[in-house]
């Protein structure tokens, strides 16, 4: 393929620089899973290269992903499948965690270092975790929950990505791309709304207080929506030594989950490799039941497809009313 270059250094510091057939993909997700490169190459004499050789591939002249081989598949035509993942693949790896008065940037940070995973730019989360103590979990879940915590309790969201061998922890309100995928830009879409999965009305956290012999209980709830859609709720203990305010948490749970849930799909999008998952793009569609006019929406997951020398992206969006 003309536009796209790889190089795979071998174990012997040998950069090769093998003729990819058509068909590149490189794939993100905004949580809990590593960026993907899948690539196929012919085997030659010259080619050799095994599991854990770092790869780069560019787009022309322009660098978008370092990782490392996974996984390589060969048919009887002498053809390899290969997989590569970026340095998130190693957050798949569980651990012991315990921590107090942390932000989830500096749990990153922690992580990144017992793991010697290369850091870039890991902004201020601002919200200090009171207090976390998890056990045999991926270093994705402990992150994750860490985020977790942040949104419910300043209602900022955050994505951990990797940006060409970089770890980055970004505010997604800052990763806005300007660009705009409408009817022209995009091949087809699929729209979906549902209240059945992560939709709640009615919010109840609760916790025992042994010194007082008691149940606190705490409950944020909206009846208007209770009205249209029955009673949707979510019962959940806390532990009030990490929830500072429970009050508070109820309603920011409450604000997060109490809507409709819209899923929107688009294939065959014009590629453009700023768009990762956790990016914002805008969107101008006619999705049947509501028009979607020059809003922002958060890029969940991302598969750029390089071939015949065309470059486009499937996308799965959520965000501004999609959500």
């Amino acid at each position: 393929m003309a536009d796209v270059t790889i190089i795979i250094e071998n174990s012997n510091k040998k950069m090769l620089q093998p003729a990819a057939l058509d068909g590149v993909t490189w794939e993100t997700t905004r949580k809990g899973a590593p960026g993907k490169l899948a690539f196929q190459v012919v085997k030659d004499e010259l080619l050799d290269f095994q599991e854990g050789n770092p790869v780069r591939m560019w787009h022309g002249d322009k660098a978008v992903f370092k990782g490392f081989v996974f996984s390589k598949k060969r048919n009887k035509d002498g053809v390899i499948a290969v997989t590569a993942y970026d340095q998130l693949r190693y957050l798949k790896n569980k651990d012991i965690y315990y921590y107090t008065n942390l932000k989830a940037g500096e749990v990153v940070k922690r992580i990144a270092a017992d793991f010697q995973l290369n850091m870039g730019e890991i902004d201020d989360t601002e919200y200090v975790i009171p207090k976390y103590r998890g056990s045999n979990e991926t270093l994705f879940d402990i992150i994750q929950t860490a985020l977790d915590y942040t949104l419910q309790n300043n209602k900022t969201m955050y994505v951990l990505y990797d940006d060409v061998g970089k770890l980055m922890l970004k505010n997604v309100d800052n990763l806005h791309v300007p660009i705009l995928l409408d009817a022209e830009t995009a091949e087809d879409f699929d729209y979906e709304s549902s209240i059945d999965k992560e939709t709640y009305n009615k919010i109840k956290l609760y916790y025992d207080d042994k010194d007082e012999g008691k149940r606190n209980i705490y409950i944020s709830q909206d009846s208007g929506n209770q009205a249209k859609w029955g009673i949707l709720q979510l019962c959940e203990s806390i532990n009030p030594k990490k929830a500072i305010n429970p009050a508070a948490k109820s309603d920011a749970l409450l604000d997060l989950y109490n809507r409709v849930r819209r899923s929107l799909s688009i294939t065959n999008a014009a590629g453009d490799n700023r768009v990762r998952a956790g990016s914002g793009v805008m969107v101008n569609l006619n999705l049947g039941d509501m028009e979607v006019q020059g809003k922002w929406m958060l890029v969940e997951t991302v598969k750029h497809k390089y071939s015949n020398n065309q470059h486009t992206m499937d996308l799965t969006l959520r965000g501004g009313i999609i959500g």
